[in-house]
């Protein structure tokens, strides 16, 4: 027996779940399954559970800090109590999924959804036709294809080790790979970054990535730059040998492959109903999630566009709404912030220089690097960055880019006036609030001289 529903969603994550929701909430007849734990990369193995982990490593500098400030403290860490406490968080979260979509009429199925015809999709033998069909099914970490590369961990297994790693050898000069090398130096393992490029944060301004470098190496986090790992062995005593390109073999208790992530969408039947899929594996779809098929839609990391929960969000919702609602235009994605939670942590919207020029904007760059108040007592050598991309013609603020603490927290708000057309005036005549970091963004008066 097959049943009917107006749309099916395959996958339990942020950009799914919330489109099955606003869907039933218009009155459609909505079902969708998820084949592994409600909530998706970012409620599961991703942004939830890495920002707790943060938090957790911030600790461990805060108590380094304190001594400045007159406080003797002492304490030690245990890893099985953060693991206990965070895996309760997320088992609640990954339930208040489900009953969020319980409670709007969405009919919630455990188990691998596929397409078996272009209006019919299978969970566990149950088939049901639908009108309307859309995969978020997210994305999977990627290994490299050298010897050994089963010995290594992902993202995935780094937040339910059984031991915290005395010595961690990470891949990846990406915004994973950076944020767990904050986990793990703040949680006190000795740790190696090996990247195949010359700078970290590939895309992002060059400014930026030169003060998250920087505050790396000011926390003692080992840089191996202009290498890549060949092999990885294990050793007799438990440990692993990772050989590099260039450079001497490294020795660790961990290897953890940060190398990216590519569209989960393999043995969903997509091919077989005629979906059309790019080099990665990702869905083809334009500026309203549609592919070649016209009822079959994606969101998300699975599309491969931008890998940010709050863009899969958006265009869920966005979707449900023109399908079943009173109609939306397309999600626009030109001024989205972004945030890379690494320690200091980094955050940006708008135009990285580089790339304000490369579209043809004539630039003033304003760019601020100081010593913050906090750190004149705790005697840590931890610089903030500010930066502003300025439009010379219009005034238009561009972009902001910013490293230090805080940082997301202040660029959220700022991407609120960057999207509604700030000028560097309106920056300039807003009082600043005394004394904090944020300040510097409206206090900022003289360009740089050598702009790209």
């Amino acid at each position: 027996m097959t049943r009917e529903v107006d749309l099916f969603v395959i996958g339990g994550g942020s950009g799914g779940v919330r489109a099955a929701r606003i869907a039933a909430g218009h009155g459609a007849r909505v079902a969708i399954a998820e084949e592994h734990r409600w909530g998706g990369t970012c409620v599961i193995r991703g942004c939830v559970p890495k920002k707790l982990m943060v938090y957790a490593a911030e600790f461990g500098h805060a108590l380094e800090d304190a001594a400045g400030y007159g406080w003797t403290v002492s304490g030690s860490f245990d890893w099985h109590a953060l693991l206990a406490r965070k895996d309760a968080e997320i088992t609640r979260l990954s339930g208040l999924y489900v009953a969020l979509l319980q409670k709007t009429g969405v009919e919630v199925l455990e188990g691998r959804a596929t397409l078996v015809g272009t209006h019919t999709v299978d969970v566990g033998g149950t088939r049901f036709e639908a009108k309307h069909i859309l995969v978020a099914t997210g994305g999977v970490p990627t290994r490299p294809a050298i010897e050994g590369a089963e010995l290594a961990i992902t993202s995935n297994e780094a937040f339910h080790l059984p031991e915290l790693p005395r010595r961690v050898t990470l891949v990846g000069g990406g915004y994973i790979g950076l944020e767990f090398a904050g986990i793990f130096r703040g949680l006190g393992s000795e740790v190696t970054l090996v990247h195949h490029g010359q700078e970290v944060l590939r895309g992002f301004d060059i400014d930026l990535r030169h003060a998250v470098t920087a505050n790396l190496r000011q926390q003692g986090v080992t840089l191996r730059f202009g290498t890549e790992l060949t092999a990885i062995e294990p050793l007799p005593s438990g440990a692993l040998k990772a050989n590099c390109s260039a450079g001497e073999p490294l020795e660790s208790d961990v290897v953890m492959f940060a190398t990216g992530r590519s569209p989960a969408t393999a043995e969903l039947g997509l091919e077989r109903v005629g979906v059309a899929l790019g080099p990665r594996g990702e869905l083809v779809v334009d500026a309203g999630g549609r592919t070649n098929v016209p009822h079959i839609f994606g969101v998300g990391d699975c599309t491969g566009g931008l890998a940010l929960t709050p863009v899969a969000v958006r265009d869920g919702h966005a979707l449900a709404d023109r399908l079943f609602g009173k109609g939306s235009a397309p999600s626009a994605h030109d001024a989205y912030p972004t945030a890379v939670f690494c320690s200091p942590p980094a955050a940006t919207v708008g135009l990285p220089e580089s790339v304000a020029v490369e579209h043809g904007h004539e630039v003033d760059v304003y760019l601020a690097n100081f010593k913050p108040l906090f750190h004149s007592l705790s005697g840590r050598e931890e610089r903030v960055m500010m930066k502003l991309v300025v439009d010379r013609v219009t005034d238009r603020v561009l972009g902001a880019h910013m490293v230090g603490r805080d940082a997301p927290e202040i660029i959220q708000t700022l991407a609120i006036a960057i999207g509604l057309g700030a000028r560097k005036a309106d920056l300039d005549r807003t009082l600043a609030l005394h004394p904090t970091s944020a300040e510097e963004l409206v206090l900022m008066r003289i360009r740089r001289s050598n702009s790209l």
